[in-house]
């Protein structure tokens, strides 16, 4: 394993990964060397290794403030395994620095950094420290952060505020190879609905099931993400199946969304998603009109605090669900900018 420069460590979901990505392509670009250390099933893992940067997976427990029988081998086998695993991978690397974007993979990453006296930056995507970050950031000689701290969660003498990297492929869509790809008509508005690399099952359900009244008006790409467990993908596929023909073809389902992305931001009139820190920031860098439907129950309300600061610079709407609804959206309520 040679050694580099930088070490970025990270990711789980996808807005912990594509700010690494973003920086780690910058970094390439200017001849900085860097690798990866990340998780053996989280987001990174299936993103970063085709990319060409080195990669380094260990083993990651979560933890859980709530009672899971989870917790127990996470705390007892996965914590422990991932401290090694992370203190022998920053001593065949040897970097400079340690860039830290969040998610429990980065935490002991970030301790075997402190440990063995070598700097971490870290950065935060949301508007709400998650967890890990917060923890971390007792480490880190700088902190990045996308939104101004107003409420003093880290010391204020190490934040800098640098806003979230985003990935510069993602500025060189073109919306008429979007149109070929998914043989798209230029005349009818595009609307890319997604729920994050994994999908959002009630997303899924409530698009799924008004199919048919939707696509009169649009053309659709759904990001569904592939969770065996809920079975979206398969049901979605039945009921593109049972649309009439001229509206079957309107709709296209996809498992996931990789280099594509940005020929369908491109295209896209409006783009229908969780409120996760990644998609509110391409959306907002980009120009794209949005929708966005917080996770209910997300600690911190970091969702919903994510996307309400991008209100002035995008046309956004925000949905949310009432409580204690079981699938269908029957209240929103919305801010909007124009």
């Amino acid at each position: 394993m040679s050694t580099v420069d930088v070490v970025i460590a990270g990711g789980g979901t996808g807005g912990h990964t594509s700010p690494g990505l973003a920086v780690a392509t910058v970094l390439r670009e200017r001849g900085i060397s860097c690798a990866w250390i990340g998780s053996r099933s989280g987001n990174e893992a299936q993103r970063v290794p085709p990319t060409g940067i080195p990669y380094v997976a260990i083993a990651t427990g979560k933890l859980r403030r709530y009672w899971a029988w989870q917790n127990v081998g996470d705390l007892a086998v996965n914590v422990p395994m991932g401290m090694l695993g992370a203190f022998h991978a920053l001593r065949a690397l040897r970097p400079k620095v340690v860039f830290g974007t969040g998610g429990f993979v980065a935490l002991p990453v970030m301790f075997a950094a402190a440990v063995s006296r070598v700097p971490i930056v870290l950065h935060e995507q949301t508007a709400v420290p998650g967890l890990a970050n917060r923890i971390g950031a007792r480490f880190a000689r700088r902190i990045a952060v996308t939104f101004p701290d107003k409420a003093g969660r880290f010391p204020v003498s190490r934040v800098v505020v640098t806003g979230n990297p985003l990935r510069p492929e993602l500025r060189s869509g073109s919306r008429s190879s979007a149109i070929a790809r998914f043989q798209l008509d230029p005349a009818v508005p595009l609307v890319y609905v997604t729920g994050g690399a994994l999908g959002a099952h009630r997303i899924n359900r409530v698009v799924g099931e008004a199919l048919a009244a939707l696509l009169v008006h649009v053309q659709m790409i759904h990001q569904c993400g592939d969770n065996a467990a809920t079975g979206d993908r398969q049901w979605l596929e039945e009921r593109r199946a049972a649309l009439p023909p001229s509206l079957t073809r309107r709709y296209t389902v996809v498992p996931y969304v990789g280099a594509e992305l940005a020929e369908i931001y491109a295209a896209a009139a409006l783009a229908v998603a969780r409120a996760g820190a990644g998609t509110v920031n391409e959306c907002c860098q980009l120009g794209v009109p949005a929708l966005y439907v917080p996770l209910p129950g997300t600690s911190g309300n970091e969702p919903a605090s994510s996307s309400a600061p991008a209100a002035p610079w995008s046309c956004l709407s925000r949905c949310s669900p009432p409580s204690g609804s079981s699938g269908r959206y029957g209240h929103s309520s919305a801010i909007r900018r124009g």
